[in-house]
């Protein structure tokens, strides 16, 4: 049974998934000060970092409008049913906004089979959804089977974070320039973690870099097992090889079945700041 999936700017996605899937992927926007761009269309990933590394202000972003989800869901054949993993619902109106184009379409076309994940995850970790969704589709899951599985999934995703540096989220508000100063003359590293809603909360505070990376991988063995039947994903911000190093101390201790690496995308990058590390797994 062919299914589309889909997704949106919240995803970042390795070549070598991509290169094996149909997605239609909805971009997100940004803002510098006066400007919008439409992520990865008009603003290219590296021109993105350019850009921030200039400017003294974080650019905002602003999720897909229920007009653009519309627009996408339009254009897919009415019998081919869609499954839209999200960007979770704790840091975007992205969900919401792809729930409501996905009524306004329903009522002019009622046979349609449109399902909108709230994956509770977000860059690496929807491409974890993605492949997770291919893999089932090619064991033969119908639109049924397969929407009760990913709704499952959500409820197991794990994603941890690691920052280098605190300048991006004081830059950006959310942590205070006085406090932040404190955290960084004492070399105070920050491990976040996904919530049960989906949002991004303060999991530990370390002191180094180097400790801030070995309790990172010391928790994936805290969160899961049976690593040998499991995929990690792993993106970063402007930091290849140092995300190659990490994910090779992993898969040496860990022995996953699997694992993706790729490029952070501008949504979380902007809050990581460059050096951070995103994880995903499943419990």
């Amino acid at each position: 049974m062919r299914i589309q999936l889909m997704t949106d700017g919240g995803a970042d996605l390795p070549a070598r998934l991509t290169e094996t899937l149909d997605i239609i992927i909805v971009p997100l926007y940004l803002h510098f000060k006066d400007q919008q761009y439409i992520s990865g269309v008009t603003l290219s990933l590296q021109e993105f970092y350019q850009k921030v590394k200039v400017s003294d202000e974080l650019p905002r972003s602003s999720a897909p409008s229920p007009n653009d989800f519309y627009e996408a869901y339009k254009k897919v054949d009415p019998a081919t049913p869609i499954i839209n993993l999200s960007l979770t619902k704790g840091l975007s109106s992205t969900y919401e906004n792809a729930v409501a184009a996905k009524e306004m379409l329903l009522e002019e076309e009622p046979a349609r089979q449109i399902a909108v994940i709230n994956t509770k995850t977000a860059t690496c970790g929807l491409a974890l959804f993605l492949y997770e969704a291919n893999d089932k589709i090619r064991q033969g899951y119908t639109f049924d089977q397969l929407t009760a599985h990913l709704t499952q999934c959500s409820e197991k995703v794990i994603t941890l974070v690691a920052l280098k540096t605190l300048d991006n989220v004081i830059k950006g508000g959310r942590l205070d320039k006085v406090r932040g100063a404190i955290a960084k003359t004492l070399n105070i590293k920050v491990l976040m973690r996904n919530s049960e809603e989906g949002a991004l909360e303060v999991a530990e505070k370390v002191r180094g870099d180097k400790k801030t990376i070995r309790r990172l991988i010391e928790q994936i063995g805290e969160y899961t097992k049976d690593f040998e039947e499991k995929t990690i994903v792993m993106s970063h911000s402007n930091a290849e090889s140092r995300a190659k190093g990490i994910l090779e101390d992993i898969m040496n201790r860990y022995k996953f079945k699997d694992s993706y690496l790729m490029d952070m995308g501008p949504l979380i990058s902007t809050y990581a700041g460059e050096g951070g590390i995103v994880l995903s797994f499943y419990k």
